[in-house]
């Protein structure tokens, strides 16, 4: 299995299907977290995902180069608005081990200067 399908997979289990034992099949300890909202390790992620309602993830646009893969994606029930999120995954032995986040609350295509979707 390719980084990237590991990342997709794991991120519809955990996500998704709100399955907390997909952490265990797909992240590893240390775990190192560079979202400012969130601590290291793999608690954080057992801590938020029970109580995310009406979460979907939707990657547009998903890039592997060696250990790291990026999604670009529009994620609902994250933030009290749509956003629009590019996620960079680095994977060790075929495990996610560390994680980097941009979110930007989502903007229209008709609501944008120039016309263009986010994603």
């Amino acid at each position: 299995m390719s980084n990237k399908d590991i990342v997709l997979t794991a991120m519809r289990e955990l996500f998704h299907d709100k399955d907390l034992t997909a952490i265990d099949r797909y992240w590893a300890e240390p775990y190192l977290q560079h979202n400012p909202t969130m601590p290291n390790g793999l608690d954080g992620l057992r801590a938020v995902v029970p109580h995310l309602e009406g979460f979907s993830w939707e990657p547009a646009r998903v890039v592997e180069d060696g250990d790291l893969v990026m999604t670009h994606s529009r994620v609902l029930g994250w933030a009290e608005t749509p956003v629009v999120i590019v996620d960079i995954f680095r994977l060790e032995n075929g495990r996610i081990v560390e994680h980097w986040d941009v979110v930007q609350p989502e903007v229209t295509a008709d609501a944008s200067v120039n016309g263009n979707p986010m994603v």
